[in-house]
């Protein structure tokens, strides 16, 4: 989808159409979740903090996340995608990758029904999409980025070398802002320049990795579409507008996101084995920590001793630190079971305090409730 949260913000509100406008947090602390193309003509992307987006640009837009307007656009578009395959990998709420191999005899080729998807897409949602149509995952990708907005690109195996090798680097997968120095310090700039390089020269750049590097410039990508794709992990994390450096105040913030990561674990159905916490402090230093639980689970207390003593333990290495960015999660996931009715030594899974709590807000969607401990204000 294109600029998907900017898109269907301005599809909503006609005042916004035509204008440089950012999806993200509203103060000077947030960042950028999605730019439109007007606001990209500034230099804004994704990942920018929104201070910088608006340096660039004064005029600049804002408004914030709504994600559960985001997600009920996004069920219609992989109902889209699922009228012409059932093999569909979703990526994220807004990307795909549709194996439409057996669909061929049906729907004719590739690229009609590439059109056709992004026809019927528009007449549901109002929204335009780019489609990349190629014989393996990796150069479909590619193709996809290559004509954005509203854009579709074929790349027939006879083409390949042909529209992969003029390309930047940077579009293949993996790598990044590092890589690409080491890449420009070896003379190489473009997806050709790697296809066609020496393999010892490759090997000083990426190292185990070239090969397989240099085989991803000749578009080669065995990869299967995976129709199902299993959560690696559930969190929730949040910037602040200023900095927190009492650690009452980040108690209660990490509650507040530990409450909206064990709810998403139980709405999916899912327990996690280790909890991790996030960390960045004001200097944007990062730093991740994480703890196995005996037994997993997806109870907010449980969840909560442990985020509440790995910070803990982060406080007493950096006393006296001003954090600017918390983040909970939850991985190792496995399916929510009843857990063993004979082993008293175990811990509910889910308390009942939970249950009122998920109850309520099933009953009453947008019902601000939780702990109260997890609504003091420092």
């Amino acid at each position: 989808m294109d600029a998907f949260y900017a898109s269907v913000e301005q599809r909503d509100n006609p005042e916004l159409k035509g204008k440089p406008l950012v999806v993200g947090g509203t103060g000077n602390r947030g960042v950028v979740a999605a730019a439109s193309y007007e606001s990209r003509r500034f230099g804004i992307r994704s990942a920018m903090p929104m201070a910088e987006a608006r340096r660039r640009c004064p005029e600049l837009l804002s408004v914030r996340p709504d994600m559960a307007k985001y997600k009920t656009v996004s069920k219609q578009v992989f109902g889209v995608f699922r009228e012409f395959t059932p093999v569909v990998e979703g990526l994220s709420l807004d990307e795909a990758f549709l194996d439409v191999t057996g669909s061929l005899k049906l729907f004719g080729s590739g690229e009609r029904i590439g059109r056709a998807i992004k026809r019927r897409i528009l007449e549901q949602t109002s929204l335009t999409a780019s489609v990349g149509v190629a014989e393996n995952k990796l150069v479909a990708k590619i193709a996809s980025d290559l004509d954005k907005p509203d854009g579709l690109v074929v790349v027939e195996k006879s083409r390949l070398n042909a529209v992969l090798d003029p390309l930047p680097a940077a579009v293949i997968p993996g790598i990044g802002r590092e890589t690409l120095k080491r890449l420009k310090a070896a003379g190489l700039s473009t997806v050709g320049d790697i296809r066609l390089a020496d393999i010892a020269l490759l090997e000083r750049v990426f190292g185990r990795f070239a090969e397989k590097t240099r085989q991803r410039a000749g578009g080669i990508d065995d990869r299967p579409v995976v129709p199902v794709r299993a959560e690696k992990s559930i969190s929730a994390e949040e910037t602040y507008d200023t900095d927190l450096s009492d650690p009452e105040a980040m108690r209660t913030r990490l509650l507040q996101l530990t409450e909206r990561t064990s709810a998403r674990l139980r709405k999916a159905g899912l327990e996690a084995g280790t909890v991790q916490v996030k960390i960045r402090r004001a200097d944007f230093t990062t730093y991740t920590r994480q703890l196995a639980l005996k037994t997993p689970s997806a109870a907010t207390d449980q969840i909560y001793r442990c985020a509440l003593e790995l910070l803990k333990r982060w406080l007493a290495e950096q006393p006296g630190a001003q954090v600017r960015l918390l983040g909970v999660g939850g991985s190792k996931l496995v399916p929510a079971s009843q857990g063993d009715l004979f082993d008293t030594d175990s811990t509910p899974a889910v308390d009942s305090v939970d249950r009122a709590v998920d109850d309520i807000r099933a009953r009453f969607p947008g019902t601000e409730i939780g702990r109260a401990r997890s609504f003091k204000r420092n």
